[in-house]
């Protein structure tokens, strides 16, 4: 983890365009109340592994800096720190107090992410087919479908319009084959299973106005890279505006 750290950090920090995209390690924005969940957890994985890198990298620095053979020394190894129980015990204990930390907060966020409530605003009914998607949107009474074909580019994919500030469930299915519901904005994705009905649900932030990316993130057939969708976040009336126009037209 040290070494994975210290190699993706340069990598974060040359390809950050801004102090906020650095601050976020590599993640996209998140447009979720879960995604900033995710968030925290990836930047304190960061800080933890950084911290033991500097403990590790300052330990070699200072067995290389002040136990090196000198020129022509007698001196043989330098002691030995072997059956020192004390050393033993810190070296045990130190790292199951780590997995214990990482444990428990990822236990935590996770129970967090996969939580669902008794009433969503909004049911989102995913269908994942070789190769697109199906999304069928059901809000007060009222239901509207969007099919989607393969597209090279996710702008030209079926577009999911979601009300910004609202608990959102998505119920996923698929006809055939193993697909995978990734919209990298949500920090979260889900396999769409033949048979299995998984569902999870995310609570949008406030930020209307954007278009994000969505893909199939599970190698499903011969046009599985141009299983393509976007999310557009609106006000809570242009969603209803929206879910009017395109119940009345359907």
């Amino acid at each position: 983890m040290p070494r994975a750290a210290a190699l993706a950090l340069p990598l974060v920090s040359l390809t950050a365009c801004s102090a906020e995209d650095w601050s976020r390690a590599g993640l996209p924005e998140g447009i979720t109340k879960q995604s900033e969940a995710v968030q925290n957890l990836w930047n304190g994985s960061w800080i933890a592994a950084l911290a033991t890198g500097v403990v590790v990298w300052g330990l070699i620095l200072w067995s290389v800096a002040f136990h090196r053979k000198k020129k022509n020394s007698k001196e043989e190894l330098p002691p030995q720190v072997r059956y020192n129980l004390p050393i033993e015990i810190l070296y045990t204990v130190v790292p199951i107090i780590m997995v214990g930390v990482f444990f428990f907060f990822t236990a935590r966020d996770q129970n967090y992410i996969t939580s669902m409530s008794a009433k969503p605003d909004v049911t989102v009914k995913v269908e994942g087919f070789q190769w697109s998607w199906r999304f069928t949107t059901e809000y007060n009474g009222k239901t509207v479908q969007v099919v989607g074909q393969p597209a090279a580019d996710y702008t030209k994919g079926p577009q999911l319009v979601l009300p910004a500030g609202k608990k959102i469930k998505f119920d996923l299915h698929s006809p055939d084959v193993i697909h995978s519901f990734w919209v990298p904005a949500f920090h979260f994705k889900l396999d769409v299973i033949p048979g299995v009905n998984n569902k999870f649900e995310v609570e949008t932030l406030n930020k209307p106005g954007t278009v994000h990316a969505g893909r199939c993130a599970e190698l499903c057939g011969v046009d599985h890279s141009r299983m393509l969708f976007s999310v557009k976040l609106v006000t809570p009336d242009e969603f209803d505006q929206y879910i009017a126009s395109q119940a009345g037209a359907q």
